[in-house]
């Protein structure tokens, strides 16, 4: 579904994370959040190079399955948690594609295990032309 160009999501979809690796994250699209997150452990700043080593766990029940991904580090920046808490997270710039949209976001990386959501994505991720449908979920990626 599209009006005026842009396309209608709704408050869960699914996030395909390609240079990562990473494909069908059921995310939280969440229009109260600025900036988008990942759930990860095991985070590995090299100290040369600026590259960052984390894991990802496709399966929140299955914390025996994890996937080893690396991305270059873009920032590193205090954020406001949803309970309000200040916590310094890492920033990456990856490539993001839902439905027939593929577009770079800023994705912090988290620990989000007490989360329902592997990932979410804020405000600024959602810039590149989406509209949220609140009532409804896997409006494009159905």
């Amino acid at each position: 579904m599209t009006q005026s160009n842009k396309t209608i999501i709704g408050v869960l979809e699914s996030v395909d994370l390609p240079d990562l690796g990473l494909f069908g994250i059921t995310t939280r699209i969440d229009t109260g959040a600025q900036t988008s997150a990942l759930h990860v452990d095991h985070i590995y700043l090299h100290e040369r190079g600026g590259k960052i080593d984390f894991e990802f766990h496709p399966d929140f029940h299955d914390v025996e399955q994890t996937l080893k991904c690396s991305a270059q580090l873009h920032d590193s920046r205090w954020i406001k948690s949803s309970n309000g808490e200040r916590e310094r997270r890492y920033v990456i710039k990856t490539t993001a594609k839902l439905d027939s949209k593929t577009w770079e976001i800023e994705l912090t990386l988290t620990n989000r295990a007490s989360m329902n959501h592997l990932m979410l994505l804020g405000r600024e991720a959602m810039q590149a032309g989406f509209l949220v449908d609140p009532s409804e979920s896997f409006i494009a990626t159905a």
